[in-house]
């Protein structure tokens, strides 16, 4: 064989290692990443804030449905839940018992483009072409109501264009949300103006981190977006990151906590699911966040953004 034949021979073998490691391993390896951002007014107990994002559900995701339900061992003072909670017609049972337990705490939600609309094959390239960011492929619509419904029985309160006023273990929290920029829903004139004078924490919920949204939340003054809808890239290159964002933001704030603008800290999850059509995660394992909330005025060595945390948490289980 030719040093040319050995060459293409290798690097198909590496190629589909590469893909069996991402299908078959990666996209199952749930991980729990911590960060610490001093976020709250001065004087401000800390919260600990609990962010789960794109799930994208289908009914027979055991390991995952029992890894997220597991999550209420951290004893968030907060669940933040930042949209794609399906993937299938059938998936609200399916998402309830993985929120569950996590329902019975304080909670608050928006919806992103896929609760209301079921995924369809795509050809995975197009991601990499800019018509991506404008051209959208709807699949059948989803029983987003359903899922409203229950998660609000519960507790949990949708900040959907509304201005959300909670105590939160102690802590004035302000809160408002955005329908899903992705799909051309986001009304932020419904929520524009002043927050609550007396909030220690100002938190703005948009699925889609789309920087003329994060401008307006950054304009009226808010401390913290929670967004997610990036996967992380989903794909990405070690030693570059993400290879695209889906949406207007740019490839390195795609996964975790940055700052915007002066006052506006952004933290986007990485999620925890992948379509049915491209059931792969490389190098951007599926995770749910613990955010330790701090005052502005934190020793800047206690504020950091660690990867992914110990038992039970970090823990890898076949979805059947």
């Amino acid at each position: 064989m030719n040093k040319l034949g050995r060459t293409l021979l290798a690097t198909g073998a590496l190629g589909a290692g590469a893909l069996g490691y991402a299908v078959g391993i990666e996209r199952t390896h749930w991980t729990l990443r911590q960060a610490a951002l001093p976020v709250l007014a001065d004087g401000a107990r800390p919260l600990r804030v609990l962010h789960i994002s794109d799930l994208h559900m289908t009914p027979n995701q055991r390991s995952k449905q029992r890894w997220v339900a597991a999550l209420d061992e951290l004893e968030p003072d907060l669940v933040v839940n930042t949209g794609d909670n399906l993937a299938h017609p059938q998936a609200v049972p399916a998402a309830l018992r993985a929120m569950g337990p996590l329902l019975d705490r304080p909670g608050v939600f928006i919806f992103g483009s896929n609760d209301y609309y079921g995924p369809k094959p795509k050809n995975p390239a197009r991601y990499l072409l800019p018509s991506a960011k404008t051209k959208r492929i709807h699949g059948d619509p989803l029983p987003w109501r359903d899922l409203r419904a229950a998660m609000t029985e519960r507790g949990w309160h949708d900040a959907t264009h509304q201005h959300l006023e909670l105590d939160v273990a102690g802590v004035p929290v302000h809160v408002a949300g955005v329908d899903d920029p992705h799909l051309q829903r986001d009304r932020y004139d419904l929520i524009a103006g002043g927050t609550s004078p007396d909030a220690q924490l100002r938190l703005g919920l948009t699925h889609s981190p789309e920087p003329r949204v994060l401008d307006l939340f950054a304009a009226d003054g808010y401390d913290l977006v929670l967004a997610g809808h990036t996967h992380g890239g989903q794909l990405r290159v070690p030693g570059y990151g993400a290879l695209v964002t889906n949406c207007e933001l740019d490839r390195p704030r795609a996964r975790g906590a940055s700052s915007w603008g002066e006052h506006l800290r952004l933290h986007v999850s990485a999620g925890l699911g992948t379509s049915p059509y491209a059931p792969a995660r490389f190098a951007c394992p599926p995770e749910a966040t613990l955010l330790t909330l701090l005052p502005r005025t934190a020793d800047p060595a206690a504020t950091s953004e660690d990867a992914a945390t110990g038992a039970p948490f970090r823990t890898a289980g076949r979805i059947r």
